[in-house]
């Protein structure tokens, strides 16, 4: 498993937003391959993320250790 499946699942599914656990669930993979794939595309900005939950309920979501992140292609 590499970034480029990562890559490839979220250029196919442009319209959608994606957290790390949907992507690997999808592609048949890890939550800590994609989460690093992930890293490394959000570093050389292929892709878009934004915080997952809003400012109420963030402190929430971190306290659950939940991954905050939803992805898309740029």
């Amino acid at each position: 498993m590499g970034q480029q499946e990562v890559y490839d699942f979220l250029k196919q599914h442009k319209s959608g937003w994606f957290t790390a656990r949907d992507i690997s669930t999808e592609i048949g993979t890890s939550i800590g391959s994609v989460t690093m794939c992930l890293k490394r595309l959000r570093e050389t900005f292929f892709v878009d993320f934004k915080h997952k939950y809003n400012a109420m309920n963030k402190s929430k979501a971190m306290n659950k250790g939940a991954n905050p992140y939803v992805y898309r292609i740029k």
